[in-house]
């Protein structure tokens, strides 16, 4: 166990910091962040933009210069030892003379698998991992999920009042909660690959399901829409001018007929088998985003398709936010619906637990599979 120090730390810290610039935009790579170390100081900073670019350990070393030998780097993720559609990290970093290099967490890619570290000892430099190892590894939670598994990772976010209402008797249920948390929506919305929504959201709301914030270039998702009859309206702000292109209809529906005027607005629809009651399994669709690249995956639908995430045991992370009112009502609507548990010990536990406050709104979010 490496005896890291206090300044070490520090230099990580600076790292994940710069990582985190590349949040929504390196999928389907993970976020790295790097800082070289020379005399106590950070002379060269680098992060991963995106996916065919440069990694965050080669602008490092190129900020750096000749300054790099005999410095230490301090890397959020296991340098690759690979070529990919760039050349393996590892060998600039020994070319560059780096004597140290400080690794947050192994690299769970199987082409990597502690293969860069190897690689970086034998050629006679220091590696020490493990460094604020559970910050780096929240850093690419999706990634993590997507490169082990095939899978994406997947956040349910939801609104409700303290009781647990998402919509009064009457379907009314704009707005629950206050501008700032709306603001925060928009920002998940744009670190996610996509957002999903059931028939039943879509017909109540119309949504556009886009990434809107002010003073920044739009980042639009991905947007699903999971309708196992095909009843979205042909109209449906969702497909927007970029449909074909950036929209994902899930179906169960077959007919040629019915699924003809959709072909025309929506380059790819999923005809995929159901569940129990009919629904598109959403296990399948998440294994058929797999397959497309998709690493991460919104989920802002209603009280029925919140309900078949839970069920089908495809949620990986909650973000709900809770209103300082109470709605009540027999005929109100819950949160998740769908058929749940028979008994409490077969709930799904919620653990590392975080709350923010949006002025009265809190924002509770927590892991149901973690690293």
């Amino acid at each position: 166990m490496s005896d890291f120090t206090i300044s070490d730390a520090g230099f990580m810290q600076a790292a994940l910091v710069i990582a985190r610039k590349g949040l929504g935009l390196t999928a389907p790579n993970p976020m790295v962040g790097a800082v070289i170390v020379a005399d106590g100081e950070i002379v060269g900073r680098g992060f991963h933009p995106r996916a065919g670019e440069p990694h965050a350990e080669i602008f490092a070393l190129r900020e750096a210069g000749e300054r790099a030998l005999n410095a230490e780097l301090f890397v959020t993720l296991e340098p690759c030892n690979h070529q990919g559609k760039t050349p393996p990290c590892t060998q600039a970093i020994i070319r560059s003379g780096i004597r140290r290099v400080v690794i947050g967490t192994p690299d769970p890619n199987p082409s990597v698998a502690g293969r860069g570290a190897t690689s970086l000892e034998e050629a006679g430099i220091k590696v020490e991992i493990g460094l604020l190892a559970q910050e780096c590894c929240r850093l690419n939670e999706a990634w993590n999920k997507y490169i082990t598994t095939g899978l994406p990772f997947v956040t349910l976010k939801s609104a409700a009042s303290l009781d647990g209402r998402i919509a009064t008797r009457t379907g009314n249920s704009q707005w629950i909660t206050n501008e700032k948390s709306r603001h925060y929506v928009h920002q998940l919305r744009a670190t996610h690959d996509a957002i999903l929504v059931g028939i039943g959201t879509l017909l109540k709301d119309n949504p556009k399901l886009t990434a809107r914030r002010p003073g920044e270039e739009p980042r639009n998702p991905y947007r699903i829409v999971v309708d196992s009859l095909l009843r979205t309206p042909l109209k449906s702000k969702v497909f927007g001018s970029d449909g074909t292109q950036k929209m994902l209809l899930a179906t169960r529906q077959q007919s040629a007929e019915k699924l003809a005027p959709y072909r025309k607005l929506v380059k790819d629809i999923l005809i995929l088998p159901t569940n129990s009651l009919g629904q598109v399994d959403l296990l399948e669709l998440m294994k058929e985003l797999g397959t497309r690249g998709i690493t991460s995956v919104l989920i802002e639908g209603g009280s029925e398709i919140n309900g078949s995430a839970l069920d089908n045991r495809i949620i990986d992370k909650v973000c709900f936010f809770y209103a300082p009112i109470l709605v009540g009502g027999r005929g109100s609507l819950g949160m998740i619906s769908g058929e749940g548990a028979d008994t409490i010990d077969q709930a799904l536990p919620v653990k590392d637990i975080t709350i923010r406050h949006f002025d009265d709104d809190l924002c509770l979010e927590g892991y149901i599979d973690h690293c």
